[in-house]
């Protein structure tokens, strides 16, 4: 399943850039993300994490922090705008919360499916790491790995092994996210890097002075809640199974209030740094994360 999140982006983009709205080109339908009766991801779920590549100690915290502040009852990171307030929104969701606890880690530094990888490679680490029906298995690609399909329509996916049902599930969920910071930042790491379409504005500072990583937070957080809400092709989305819109990539390119194409909206800004955020996590770590649509009021919710 792929992360049309970023190809929404690059239409929206690529709109703006020939002078036109999507509302032009497409008549404007409701934002409904239907529910159809499957599975979802609730309760307590383990999060493992496959390192393909080499990452450095620094960027693997900034990610582990990250999903564990998803969850955190913290006080330095439970006052709004935090990534656990955002996190909150997939409770709206039938069902209830999902807590998302990290489990396991795998370092395959060396690269023992080489550089290129196809599809089919990332269900197969998916599994060195399987944790059963009530785990997600995230898969990260460092920048000199290229993934089939990585930058021309994709920055990242989610999927399932085994069978899936109308009512069960017999597989195991599993993420794949790649570092786009030599390959496609333009694509996968916008607002962060300047645009490869659409109008030319200056790119915002990265919280946590990574490019790559931090654009690989906005696909990963992106997929997970793309992942709890709609883990077997079956929970909430609109448009075909095979390219959903799902809880987050309905919301293309909104980041804060007043957003537009090409601007992420309202953010906060570090008057130490410079780096833009709109959400604070464990040990002082700032994010940017994007919207995310909100069942109660059938919208796409910001932060800020």
């Amino acid at each position: 399943m792929a992360c049309n999140y970023r190809f929404a982006i690059f239409l929206t983009l690529l709109f703006a850039t020939a002078g036109l709205s999507t509302a032009a080109l497409v008549k404007e339908q409701p934002l409904i993300l239907k529910y159809h009766n499957g599975v979802l991801l609730k309760g307590n779920i383990t999060v493992n994490l496959v390192w393909y590549g080499k990452f450095t100690p620094i960027q693997r915290s900034v990610i582990v922090d990250f999903i564990r502040s998803l969850n955190s009852k913290d006080a330095a990171t439970s006052a709004v705008p935090s990534v656990a307030s955002w996190w909150k929104t997939t409770e709206k969701y039938k069902g209830g919360s999902s807590t998302l606890v990290v489990g396991k880690q795998l370092l395959l530094e060396k690269y023992p499916l080489g550089k290129s990888l196809k599809n089919p490679y990332l269900r197969a680490l998916s599994t060195k790491l399987n944790g059963g029906l009530r785990s997600i298995t995230v898969v990260l690609t460092a920048k000199d790995v290229t993934v089939e399909g990585f930058c021309m329509n994709r920055c990242g996916t989610h999927g399932s092994s085994g069978s899936k049902s109308r009512r069960a599930a017999n597989g195991a969920a599993y993420i794949w996210v790649g570092n786009s910071e030599t390959q496609c930042p333009g694509y996968c790491a916008w607002p962060f890097h300047q645009p490869i379409y659409g109008p030319q504005t200056p790119p915002l500072v990265a919280p946590n002075g990574d490019v790559g990583v931090d654009g690989m937070i906005i696909n990963l957080a992106t997929l997970l809640a793309n992942t709890v809400t709609n883990p077997f092709k079956n929970g909430y989305y609109q448009g075909p199974p095979t390219a959903p819109l799902e809880a987050v990539s309905a919301c293309p390119g909104i980041f804060g209030s007043g957003s537009y194409p090409g601007y992420a909206g309202h953010v906060l800004v570090d008057k130490t740094t410079g780096s833009s955020y709109n959400a604070r996590g464990l040990g002082g770590r700032k994010y940017l994360l994007p919207a995310m649509w909100d069942p109660q009021t059938s919208t796409c919710k910001t932060l800020i």
